[in-house]
């Protein structure tokens, strides 16, 4: 049976539509000014140079292609910022432009539907989002008010240790421990875990906290992950590697465990009736969202509560104990800084307390320790993607809508003309100059800078700081009896921060009384 004319006539116009548009966009593109970057493939686009270290790869290239590449990953055009002026012009100079977020499988599933900070498209709910932050969680008076909580948590860390002293230990698994307490206690206003090893929901409530290392463990790696599904859209649903399926099934969980949360702070709440006073983060936003009259520009849906509450406690665990395990692996490295460091830690803290937040600012050197390791192994080697959210020109270039942009901060901490012999881990490279961490000194970008900077930065330098400090001022480091120091093998490991491939194992001895640390 012969096909209707009309039908013939409509395939034939769809076909001239598709040749001509296919030619206007070919001669458009033509006309247009792209940076340099490799030709591309049909369908995968650049997608074949791109191995399981995405950072290392997009180094070598733009090694050879420039500060600012062009690339295509499947059906996307994307841009490599990889020096310090790339970055302040994506960042600072057309910010606006580009502050919004491509919209991957990772936000949809364990972004909420993209109704997180991470991965919400720029618009009033991401300014809500960050507001709430800014004001609540993360403002110097909440942080202030949560110092005896880090204090606790610092004391019992250290005491832990120091129960395992000659011993070899994974420090990572502890400093998980340390960091996941913190933020668990100040988002959650519990810490939501058990250490019996039971890998299971206890009582309800409670997660083992190998259970809930796991799930940290899981996210940070997906979302960091190039899922080929995000920039070939037409094969997304193959799910070629598998990535969609353990996003949705890492999903579960987490709504498990958010709603066990949300449920206890809620039953606690009726209870407590008009004597109900907000003490955590969950507090806050359930109140937010319950209160009719609460001055928000957005309606706080459910889907927002669970990203705004997911956002810190991931964040905040990965960016703290995969820096501080890099800090001690680069010491043990050379032990003439471990002795420059305790020695300014004996001259203005003495031998007879332990560091606290206050001793900070007056500990230059540990300072310069902690920048030092975020330029050579930055928390986010990649800065969460930007999208372009319109035409534009950029140091010459044409920019077209929907361009996907990624900030190498890996490249720009290894740049000769910033730093000299990069490859060295030297913190004096930071001592007496005015090189800041928050987004202000653009050749240093470990919690980014602009409209997405990481709205939790101050908790996060404190954090840190105080247990690169503590765990120097508490005890002398060294490798297991069997691994030389020359041995030790710097390797990152994948996903979306760069942490060790392999975990430090390390024996610790006590270098000061233990009753300085007992609580």
């Amino acid at each position: 049976m012969e096909a209707p004319s009309w039908i013939l006539q409509s395939v034939a116009l769809l076909a001239s539509l598709a040749f001509l548009s296919g030619v206007f966009i070919r001669r458009r593109c033509k006309q247009l000014k792209f940076p340099p970057g490799p030709k591309p493939w049909p369908i995968i686009g650049n997608l074949n140079l791109i191995d399981s270290l995405p950072h290392q790869s997009l180094h070598k290239l733009s090694q050879r292609y420039g500060p600012l590449m062009h690339l295509k990953f499947g059906s996307y055009p994307v841009l490599i910022a990889s020096s310090a002026e790339m970055a302040k012009e994506f960042l600072k100079t057309h910010d606006q432009i580009f502050a919004s977020r491509p919209p991957y499988a990772a936000g949809k599933y364990v972004g909420y539907n993209y109704s997180d900070v991470l991965w919400a498209p720029y618009g009033p709910h991401l300014r809500q989002g960050r507001k709430i932050y800014q004001n609540e969680l993360f403002s110097s008076k909440r942080l202030e008010s949560f110092e005896y909580i880090r204090a606790e948590e610092m004391r019992a860390f250290v005491s832990r240790l120091y129960e395992l002293s000659g011993k070899p230990v994974v420090l990572v698994e502890h400093l998980t421990r340390l960091t996941l307490s913190n933020i668990s206690r100040m988002v959650l206003g519990n810490k939501y875990f058990s250490v019996s090893g039971d890998d299971r929901i206890v009582s309800n409530s409670i997660l083992s906290l190998q259970n809930l290392q796991e799930m940290m463990n899981e996210f940070a790696f997906l979302i960091g992950v190039f899922n080929i599904g995000d920039w070939i859209p037409w094969l997304d649903f193959l799910d070629l590697q598998g990535y969609e399926k353990r996003l949705k099934a890492l999903k579960e969980k987490l709504d498990r465990f958010l709603d066990l949360v949300f449920d206890e702070h809620k039953r606690r709440k009726e209870e407590l009736g008009k004597d109900f006073v907000a003490h955590d983060m969950v507090d806050l936003l359930l109140q937010l969202a319950d209160d009719p009259e609460s001055d928000l520009d957005v309606k706080l849906t459910y889907d927002a509560l669970r990203g705004f509450t997911l956002d810190p406690i991931v964040g905040g665990t990965e960016s703290t104990s995969v820096t501080v395990e890099w800090v001690i692996s680069e010491l043990i490295k050379q032990p003439q800084l471990i002795r420059k460091a305790t020695e300014e830690l004996d001259r203005v803290i003495g031998r007879e307390r332990w560091v606290e937040e206050k001793d900070i600012p007056q500990l230059p050197y540990i300072d310069a320790i902690m920048k030092e390791t975020m330029r050579k192994h930055p928390v986010a080697p990649l800065l969460a993607p930007h999208m372009a959210m319109e035409d534009c020109n950029v140091a010459g270039y044409d920019i077209l809508k929907g361009t996907r942009v990624f900030v190498s901060s890996w490249s720009i901490g290894r740049d000769p003309s910033l730093w000299e012999q990069p490859e060295e881990f030297r913190p004096e490279r930071f001592l007496g100059r005015n090189i800041d961490v928050k987004g202000r000194s653009f050749e240093l970008l470990p919690f980014g800078a602009g409209r997405r900077m990481c709205p939790g930065y101050n908790l996060g330098l404190k954090m840190i700081l105080l247990s690169i400090a503590n765990l120097l001022q508490a005890f002398n480091w060294k490798l297991p009896d069997n691994t030389k120091v020359e041995d030790l093998s710097m390797e990152e490991g994948p996903g979306i921060s760069t942490p060790r491939k392999f975990p430090l194992v390390a024996v610790v001895e006590p270098r000061l009384p233990l009753h300085l640390y007992e609580i």
